[in-house]
């Protein structure tokens, strides 16, 4: 449980933050004493209001704008908002078209913002004032629930969403309510958690969760949830959660009408509950969407990011709206324009207002022109594509002699780095990528494997070396050259050192891979192969005395990297490459 926080003072947090909110929007106004941010000039239209305990930033004051709300009356954390801090933020926006408050159904919320209604029209303001609370989680079923109803979750953001946005088009109140009843009824929602939250000013609770355990159904104000599991692969916790949401067998859990019959369509939205990774919310927006369409649950919109937290919870809710079918009161479409209409407040993320893509699916592309096809041919496509196999098995031979290099001169993973690079090779060899009948194609597609494979810098200056190569040796070709020849090869391999050179500012001597490479490419003309591969081997060993002036050693003791005579690794391993190639005859 995350029980650090950054503040002044705990008892002046909500204010702090919601100053903060107002200085990074300045297209809206706050009431310190009451704590109410709303807009400017609101009272030209429906109104929607919304609030409630803070602690579930950017709701909901951060969803003041255009597009969105009109005003959010806070709490302090986890705590309702009293009846005058609501009435005030009523009178700010409540114009002569009146106003709707949208907040999750919970008992404060429930009784403070209604006694507010009641005593706004007692008073005969000059529009309506009327409440909708939204109760979306679906681990609350209808007999625990039966009197105070399902809690509110991240669902509420859609409603009032909606909601807004046809009231931007100049509705009335009636027709504002009318469609937010109706989101209300297709809406389930589900949270997990990993651990609780910490309340800023509170001591550190112990955790009620051992370290593989993760908690379904947990609420966001700190509730327990309904059940505790081991910790699954990401993609079983979101079938399980989708599973319940859209579940119709369970009378007493199932709130939603799906018909499973491949006409149901939904927006997904994803929500972080306070500090679940960007990199994990990406895989479990992924696994959502897969989930929905192997069950034939067509994804019409997806949400993902941060909407309503509980504070730094480690977790996140799954929501789904059910859009409407053939013969409904409103259309899919009708919904999905007022989802997608224009919004503007700080908490509203970006999303595609187009239906997800699909990862693999294949797409209509405008190919640039390529250039005039060119071939050139190796003198011997078998001895070629041997030389290269032969490259491949030493360096995968050497991967644990590299690797205890780099434990010691860098961060320990050149070994298995150009082992991956080896071995993506030696797998395009097998599945017939590399032909040895055109060397420019097949040092292309060796570009484009060591890009992919290999990763990091090493993974980087490789694929630059081999992308050069193929542009030298398509150079080569352009003067007449029909096959690859010691001459071609030499000409193309300096080529592509300068190539290099374009990116890296390190220089022989420098302990890295550059002072064998360059090496070998200025002993190749001349030598031979077989020699220039020599003069490789004894350039990477030259790096044990030397002091690394670019690279992974750079940043290591130089002292110490001199008393254990340790080459560089990267050095190590180009003369490793060299030493396999021998042999070759272009």
């Amino acid at each position: 449980m995350a029980h650090k926080h950054l503040v002044n003072d705990p008892a002046t947090l909500v204010v702090d933050s919601l100053k903060g909110l107002a200085t990074l929007n300045p297209t809206i106004q706050f009431d310190e004493t009451h704590r109410v941010v709303y807009r400017k000039n609101a009272k030209s239209r429906v109104s929607l209001l919304s609030g409630g305990g803070s602690g579930h930033e950017p709701a909901h004051a951060g969803f003041v704008g255009e597009g969105l709300l009109d005003a959010a009356v806070c709490g302090n954390i986890f705590a309702s908002p009293n009846v005058a801090q609501i009435r005030r933020g009523v009178d700010l926006v409540t114009g002569e078209k009146g106003s709707l408050i949208v907040v999750m159904n919970y008992t404060g919320d429930a009784l403070h913002f209604g006694l507010a209604a009641e005593q706004y029209r007692a008073k005969g303001g000059p529009g309506d004032v009327r409440v909708l609370m939204v109760g979306d989680d679906v681990a609350v079923g209808r007999q625990q629930g039966s009197i105070v109803g399902r809690r509110g979750l991240a669902g509420t953001i859609l409603v009032y969403k909606i909601a807004s946005a046809l009231s931007d088009r100049g509705a009335e109140l009636d027709a504002v309510e009318d469609v937010a009843k109706y989101a209300t009824t297709r809406l389930g929602t589900l949270g997990v958690g990993l651990d609780h939250c910490n309340v800023p000013g509170t001591k550190a609770g112990e955790s009620h969760l051992s370290a593989d355990q993760v908690e379904l159904g947990m609420g966001i104000h700190n509730e327990p949830g309904t059940s505790k599991i081991a910790i699954p692969k990401v993609s079983e916790l979101v079938g399980e959660m989708l599973g319940r949401i859209v579940d119709t067998t369970d009378a007493d859990r199932s709130f939603v009408d799906f018909k499973h019959d491949g006409s149901d369509e939904v927006v997904l939205l994803v929500n972080n509950l306070g500090s679940i990774s960007e990199l994990e919310l990406g895989g479990i927006t992924n696994e959502a969407v897969k989930w929905l369409d192997n069950k034939r649950i067509q994804t019409r919109r997806v949400l993902a990011g941060t909407y309503m937290t509980s504070l730094n919870m480690p977790g996140f809710s799954l929501t789904l709206l059910l859009l409407p079918r053939s013969g409904d009161k409103y259309s899919s479409q009708q919904i999905l324009e007022l989802l997608d209409a224009p919004a503007s407040a700080p908490g509203w993320a970006w999303s595609s207002k187009a239906e997800p893509g699909k990862v693999g699916a294949k797409t209509q592309e405008a190919v640039a022109a390529k250039g005039r096809e060119v071939d050139l041919a190796p003198a011997d496509g078998t001895a070629f594509l041997d030389a290269i196999t032969r490259a491949c098995h030493a360096v995968i031979e050497a991967e644990p002699e590299l690797t205890k290099q780099d434990q010691i001169a860098g961060d320990g993973d050149a070994g298995l780095t150009l082992e991956a690079g080896a071995k993506g090779i030696l797998k395009a060899i097998k599945e017939g990528k590399l032909t040895g009948k055109n060397a420019i194609e097949d040092v292309g597609v060796i570009a484009e494997v060591v890009e992919e494979d290999m990763g990091g810098t090493s993974g980087a200056l490789y694929s630059i070396f081999f992308a050069g190569l193929g542009k030298a040796l398509r150079d080569e070709a352009g003067k007449g050259a029909k096959s690859t020849t010691p001459e071609v090869w030499s000409a193309a391999a300096e080529g592509a050192l300068q190539t290099l050179y374009k990116y890296t500012r390190a220089r022989p001597p420098s302990r890295t891979l550059v002072d064998p490479l360059e090496a070998f490419v200025a002993a190749l003309p001349a030598k031979g192969l077989s020699a220039a591969a020599d003069d490789a081997h004894a350039a990477a060993d030259k790096t044990k005395e030397l002091v690394a002036k670019a690279g992974r050693g750079a940043y290591v003791n130089q002292e110490d990297l001199k008393k254990r005579e340790v080459p560089d690794p990267g050095a190590w391993g180009i003369w490793r490459i060299v030493d396999g190639l021998r042999g070759y005859v272009a």
